[in-house]
């Protein structure tokens, strides 16, 4: 498992209780005390999720796509760009 998702986890099992910080839980798991309370209180999300929303396609569409790709090569037809953005 991920050590910001783990820090993320051990926070949450403290709940409301005194006796932990941000601080001493970072450098417990290594990872950075700002990003660490940025991704806890919602204001940043981890960087697979981001990677996901940059995505142009989901990957039900992706893999469409690549099966389309197969098809034409299977037919001995090079897939243009403006074939492929058509798609």
């Amino acid at each position: 498992m991920d050590p910001i998702k783990k820090a993320i986890e051990e926070i949450e099992s403290h709940g409301s209780e005194e006796g932990w910080s941000y601080r001493k839980i970072a450098k417990k798991y290594g990872v950075a005390c700002t990003t660490l309370r940025r991704i806890h209180q919602g204001q940043n999300e981890p960087m697979e999720e981001q990677k996901l929303q940059r995505r142009k396609l989901n990957p039900q569409q992706e893999a469409e796509l690549v099966d389309y790709i197969e098809v034409l090569t299977a037919r001995r037809l090079q897939p243009t760009r403006e074939m492929v953005q058509n798609f």
